[in-house]
């Protein structure tokens, strides 16, 4: 008993360094520089972990039969989010809605190509595979997983500077978390992912998950 108390408290202590400690230094030095780089190499350590522990279910990174079965629930979902998030934009940002189709059409169909890619599959390997895997011991296989997995994926939102790219990302990551959890497929909680990307770039609130728009903030600051 004491050394699995040792072992959760280590775990505990390992994912807030991690996730909160990480972001918080990135942010400090890095902010307004494209997370790309800093994305990618976290996915190819996080892969090298998952592919050496034995006791990790590989089939997990992809398992796209777990999909059929989502469609509804997930149309349905991101259905009213559209909405919703229109509705938002129209009411309280009405000059950016669907500011990026309408002005940049070209960018815009680059962001809908290389941004599953790109950048939706590192992070659910990072903070669904990887965090479910590695932090069970400390926070269960319940609630308390899919909270800290939002949780991290909220925060490291901090460095578009702007409390809306973390508020949004925390109801995303709990949104993608759950899927996860429901269907140990990455691939799934990937094209969801990917399609709430795809929307808050369309709908007009790209500009919050732009690391240029930090920048701009940064610049102001100083």
């Amino acid at each position: 008993m004491r050394i699995r108390r040792w072992r959760r408290g280590y775990l505990t202590a390992e994912y807030a360094a991690l996730f909160f400690g990480g972001a918080t230094v990135y942010n400090r030095y890095l902010r307004g520089t494209s997370p790309i780089p800093a994305l990618a190499a976290g996915a190819a350590l996080a892969t090298g972990y998952l592919r050496r522990s034995p006791d990790f279910d590989r089939a997990a990174l992809w398992r796209p039969q777990a999909f059929p079965a989502q469609t509804r629930s997930m149309a349905t979902l991101a259905g009213s989010s559209a909405l919703a998030l229109t509705a938002a934009v129209a009411l309280l940002r009405r000059k950016n809605l669907f500011d990026l189709p309408r002005n940049n059409p070209v960018l815009w169909l680059a962001v809908m190509v290389l941004y599953p890619a790109l950048s939706v599959y590192p992070q659910e390997l990072i903070f669904r595979s990887f965090l479910f895997h590695r932090y069970a011991p400390a926070f269960g296989d319940g609630t308390g997983i899919v909270v800290a997995s939002a949780a991290a994926f909220a925060y490291v939102h901090i460095v578009f500077g702007s409390w809306i790219s973390v508020l949004l990302s925390g109801l995303g990551g709990a949104i993608f978390a759950v899927r996860y959890q429901q269907t140990q497929s990455l691939f799934t909680a990937s094209v969801e992912h990917s399609v709430y990307g795809i929307l808050v770039f369309t709908v007009g609130l790209g500009t919050y998950f732009y690391h240029g728009a930090a920048a701009e903030m940064r610049a102001k600051d100083n």
